[in-house]
């Protein structure tokens, strides 16, 4: 459980071994950086990818795995033949992706986006493993049953998005009953200051531009709709035990502050940095210890002002569903998290308007059957339906 994280283990002083799931993304190419950066820490055990195999077999050349998989099967010919002689392993395929996971490593980055990473960060929890998570779907569609999971074979999880790792390192897992509450900071991504009547014209190649982050084309939409920030919302609940009514969102511009905690007697503590996202990668992989990054130290003497706002519900409802998803429960959480995948790359695709995107995440989340979240089954089933239903939504408005 995440007590036994916090505190027990002793500085690692061998050489870690790691797995990326997910590594030519932005989260498994930026921890890549920093494994280079320290190469006498780590040795890389296993690497995958989606389709991306170019940059795979480059990353593959570079740190000499035990094992490369692509999930693409079509892409495994390609694959095979560029690291033929190199004495890496091969494989494709979800299964593949699974076995990876499987692997004998102390460390596992789990940065596949969307529900797609589930799988594989179930099957390092199954082994115990320690769990650097940048997939927040994880925790989005199966917050009980991971938590669970972790509780019973020992595995820990080590949040990287930028909010929970803030409050990862000043939350005080002893004291919990102390804490008010915790607050998320959000950006306000690319159309904070857009008018509703604008965002209806707002393009995918005007989405993407996050004016602080840089990251990648799913996240930098669900920033420009705050769906970023709601499906965080639910990933702190779970992670951090936490009830919906004890977690806000404020907007923080400038993300120097990246979350902060608030206790009982009125302090409030805060994790600060630039925005850089090799600082929560770095916390997670050099834990229980601290490793240098080349993100830039904040020079307080230059920084012109921070500034907070509430977040606009009427412009932004996500974070309206995000609480509604947890005030129903079972597997509400899992089909906004569908819906929204579904709708993104419509919009990614150019086939919905911006504004679609929450229309068809509302109509999914209200419209389908939900189930008490019983086991992986259930989730399947919930997340197939949903999938298939925002689909329809999809096809539907792009007819008009």
């Amino acid at each position: 459980m995440i007590e036994a994280t916090a505190k027990k283990l002793a500085p690692v002083k061998t050489r870690k071994r790691v797995t990326i799931l997910g590594s030519t993304g932005s989260v498994g190419a930026q921890t890549i950086d920093l494994i280079q950066r320290a190469p006498e820490a780590y040795d890389v055990v296993a690497l995958t990818a989606h389709k991306n195999v170019e940059k795979l077999v480059e990353q593959a050349k570079l740190l000499k795995p035990e094992l490369v998989v692509i999930a693409d099967e079509s892409q495994y010919a390609a694959l095979k033949t560029a690291l033929a002689g190199t004495n890496i392993a091969v494989a494709a395929g979800a299964q593949a992706v699974i076995e990876a996971a499987q692997t004998d490593s102390d460390w596992v980055m789990s940065a596949i986006v969307g529900a797609a990473g589930l799988p594989g960060t179930l099957a390092a929890a199954r082994r115990g493993a320690v769990i650097a998570f940048a997939n927040k779907e994880t925790l989005v569609c199966a917050g009980p049953l991971m938590m669970k999971l972790v509780a019973e074979c020992g595995a820990q999880l080590l949040p990287v998005d930028s909010e929970h790792n803030a409050i990862w390192q000043v939350f005080d897992f002893e004291r919990r009953d102390a804490i008010s509450r915790l607050i998320l900071t959000a950006s306000g991504g690319p159309f904070r200051t857009v008018s509703r009547e604008e965002m209806v014209k707002m393009t995918p190649e005007q989405a993407v531009k996050h004016p602080v982050w840089s990251m990648g084309a799913k996240i930098s939409i669900d920033s420009a709709t705050l769906m970023n920030k709601a499906l965080e919302v639910i990933e702190a609940h779970f992670l951090f035990q936490m009830p919906s009514e004890k977690i806000d969102v404020i907007v923080h511009p400038q993300s120097v502050i990246h979350s902060m905690v608030e206790y009982e007697d009125g302090s409030v503590l805060a994790q600060l940095g630039s925005p850089d996202m090799r600082t929560p990668i770095g916390y997670t992989l050099a834990w229980p210890e601290r490793m240098a990054t080349p993100a830039a130290k904040l020079d307080f003497a230059k920084l012109a002002q921070l500034t907070f706002e509430a977040p606009d519900p009427v412009k932004f409802p996500a974070l309206r569903f995000a609480r509604e998803a947890m005030a129903k429960g079972g597997t509400a959480p899992a089909v906004l998290n569908a819906a929204n995948e579904i709708a993104v790359q419509a919009f990614l695709d150019k086939r919905i308007g911006f504004l679609d995107i929450e229309r068809i995440n509302e109509e999914t989340l209200n419209k389908l059957p939900l189930m008490a979240l019983t086991d992986l089954d259930v989730l399947r089933e919930a997340d197939q339906a949903a999938r298939a239903f925002a689909t329809g939504q999809v096809s539907e408005l792009s007819k008009k």
